[in-house]
């Protein structure tokens, strides 16, 4: 399964908002508010642990053919049969994480030059299938990365061929702000997450997202 070119809103099911017991219900309210591409983060979770909830969500999401991508964990996702994982600066290179899974790899990026090395690499095998471009706005997910904001947004639209998901603090009351920066896809967690009405926050965002 590749990205889907028309995909625009991802999900991060991030497991410091939700409970284990409680993500395969949110999942089904993703899905059925639209979100094209399933995020697992479980940061300090016990990897046998996220193994064990990664297998029980990823019919649900497979069923709506929504790829399903493992944080931080290449070699259990590739383990596990998952659609893709994604990796930060500090993690495996994307040549190494694809000997693991064979599948979507996406990678973080925290400025333009980073975004244009993750595009043209200098070993064309660490090239990502997608990058995130953020933290746009300050954001309690990335505690210890400085916002970019958003003035770049549209220059990084212009120098890189990858699909872009603009990342950080975005939420549906700033999103038309996203967008006329120049935002064609976001990754939104908490607005997600902490929504009274899930499905609908997620279809709100779609609406927002057709261009």
């Amino acid at each position: 399964m590749k990205i889907n070119p028309d995909a625009t809103l991802y999900g991060i099911l991030d497991l410091g908002y939700v409970a284990p017991a409680a993500a395969p219900r949110m999942l089904e309210q993703m899905l059925e508010g639209g979100v094209d591409i399933i995020q697992l983060r479980a940061k300090n979770v016990p990897l046998p642990e996220v193994g064990t909830l990664a297998r029980e969500l990823h019919p649900l999401a497979r069923t709506a053919e929504i790829p399903f991508i493992l944080n931080d964990a290449p070699a259990l996702a590739g383990e596990l049969g998952l659609e893709g994982a994604h990796v930060g600066q500090d993690d495996l290179a994307i040549s190494e994480a694809r000997r693991l899974i064979p599948g979507i790899l996406g990678l973080s990026t925290h400025s333009v030059e980073q975004a244009v090395t993750a595009a043209r690499p200098a070993n064309s095998e660490d090239r990502p299938d997608y990058i995130g471009f953020g933290p746009l706005f300050a954001t309690p997910t990335k505690p210890d990365y400085t916002p970019i904001g958003t003035e770049e947004i549209r220059r990084v639209h212009e120098l890189v061929d990858l699909p872009i998901f603009c990342i950080g603090g975005i939420k549906r009351e700033n999103l038309e702000a996203v967008v006329a920066a120049g935002a064609r896809r976001v990754v939104i967690v908490s607005g997600i997450l902490q929504a009274e009405d899930v499905t609908a926050y997620c279809r709100d965002v779609k609406a927002m997202l057709t261009f």
